[in-house]
């Protein structure tokens, strides 16, 4: 295991202190398992098909109550704590599957976004504005319907609405699947300037290269256990990490 350097000096954010988790009676689909996401750097989970990449920030966002172990934000416990809650402790989600209301505008999808604090009007007008400027794309399609959009364009949307009320965290599963390359291109470098930003990033994420050359730290996964974790220099660097990904890169069928 190689340990993060100039990282170890930022801010831990959250972290899962050996979280266990299962979707039915005793099918574990999460073993002891403990990470740690920091501010400034983005942590990439990898791992093959069915390692428990997704669970990981359903369990985060309380879709899935962990068995045992708790998990932790800025080291007070997130058990039992709300949705709503917390986005307005600072966490952001962005699911693998789509989350748009498409028959809606994207002006309207983004105040959906606002939700949370729909009642101080003037603040959520700041934002709005804020954000289609930070957009341009978005802002010059902001009374389009958002199922007019296209693909990668409606995942700039998800980010940006997810990025409303200036979180600490954000949770990526999946952001660049089923969309064109020159959008994924864009999402990688939005997410390396997230973290140039100040926020922890965690990304989740089946294209490998790219999330290994985006990521500061990596988390790698199978059957919902942590089986390796380093520094993406290291992963990149060690040849028992390059065949492991071949091997499950030759199961999937990439």
């Amino acid at each position: 295991m190689t340990e993060l350097s100039s990282d170890n000096v930022k801010a831990v954010v959250a972290e899962f202190c050996d979280v266990s988790a299962a979707y039915f009676g005793d099918i574990h689909v999460l073993r002891n398992l403990s990470l740690v996401f920091r501010s400034g750097t983005v942590t990439g989970i990898i791992g093959p098909n069915g390692a428990g990449k997704s669970t990981v920030l359903k369990t985060f966002m309380g879709a899935l109550k962990p068995r045992s172990g708790d998990i932790r934000l800025y080291g007070k416990s997130l058990a039992g704590v709300p949705n709503h809650v917390l986005a307005l402790m600072g966490v952001a989600y962005v699911p693998q599957n789509r989350s748009l209301f498409l028959g809606l505008s994207v002006e309207d999808n983004l105040l959906l976004g606002c939700w949370p604090i729909r009642h101080d009007r003037v603040r959520t007008r700041r934002i709005l504005d804020r954000t289609l400027t930070e957009f341009p794309m978005l802002g010059a399609a902001r009374r389009n319907l958002a199922g007019s959009l296209s693909g990668g364009q409606r995942r700039f949307l998800e980010i940006a609405r997810a990025l409303l009320l200036d979180p600490k965290i954000i949770l990526l599963d999946e952001p660049t699947a089923m969309i064109a390359p020159k959008f994924a291109a864009d999402v990688y470098e939005k997410i390396s300037a997230l973290a140039a930003e100040g926020l922890a990033v965690v990304l989740v994420d089946q294209n490998i290269k790219p999330c290994i050359e985006v990521s500061n730290y990596i988390y790698v996964l199978e059957l919902g256990q942590k089986t390796t974790e380093g520094t993406a220099d290291f992963l990149q660097s060690d040849d028992k990490m390059r065949e492991e990904i071949g091997r499950w890169l030759e199961v999937s069928g990439g």
